[in-house]
């Protein structure tokens, strides 16, 4: 239970942090207006991202990926191929702990300057933005986020791939993009067969409607 003190200590930290980013002109100002982000998280992951960087390259896209730092020490020549290949990476949290947003403050902090190292001790690219696991938002969280100096990410259209709910809810939900939004999606976390399909069918219909892909 949330004393009253404790929660306006919370909601004067909240006021006074930044918000997680939702657009892409929020973060790239001057992104030509017909763009959009893709934004995948929980990876590296041998088989999933792989795949993904292989799509990517044969339809010159450049995505966002955030990396969770254990799997980046796991996988380092992935993180290496990731940012040879022109995407751009972000802190996914070291080990992608189930509600981050309520474990202390210190720990939070922990798990991001952690990944932080880790991240940027693979091919010494230090990621500018930080995503909360699972977007477990809270006043610690954006704080702490601040502390380091990062940008918090958010997302504006969610593919609600993490579920594997079958490939066509999948495609709709990404289809429904608009100039500006930061989608997202997982090469990490599971069987992402299904991300993987549909993207297979998402990323050149998106181009078709006069979209174009940026890396955040």
């Amino acid at each position: 239970m949330v004393v009253p003190a404790q929660a306006s200590a919370d909601a004067a930290l909240a006021a006074n942090t930044p918000r997680p980013v939702s657009h892409v002109r929020d973060l790239l100002p001057a992104a030509p207006r017909d763009v959009v982000a893709l934004t995948v998280d929980d990876g590296p992951n041998p088989l999933w991202t792989a795949q993904l960087l292989d799509l990517l390259q044969r339809t010159e896209i450049r995505a966002t990926f955030c990396l969770i730092g254990m799997h980046a020490q796991e996988y380092p020549g992935l993180v290496k191929r990731i940012i040879a290949e022109g995407h751009s990476v972000a802190n996914h949290s070291m080990t992608h702990p189930q509600a981050f947003g309520h474990l202390p403050f210190v720990a939070i902090q922990r798990q991001i300057t952690d990944a932080q190292s880790a991240i940027a001790d693979v091919d010494g690219a230090a990621p500018k933005l930080f995503r909360a696991p699972c977007g477990d938002w809270s006043a610690p969280v954006l704080s702490a986020v601040q502390s380091v100096k990062l940008v918090p990410l958010g997302w504006s259209i969610d593919s609600l791939d993490c579920s594997r709910p079958g490939t066509r809810p999948i495609i709709t939900r990404l289809l429904a993009a608009q100039p500006g939004d930061i989608l997202l999606c997982h090469d990490g976390g599971g069987d992402r067969a299904q991300t993987l399909e549909s993207l297979r069918i998402v990323l050149p219909a998106i181009k078709d409607l006069g979209l174009q892909f940026t890396a955040l």
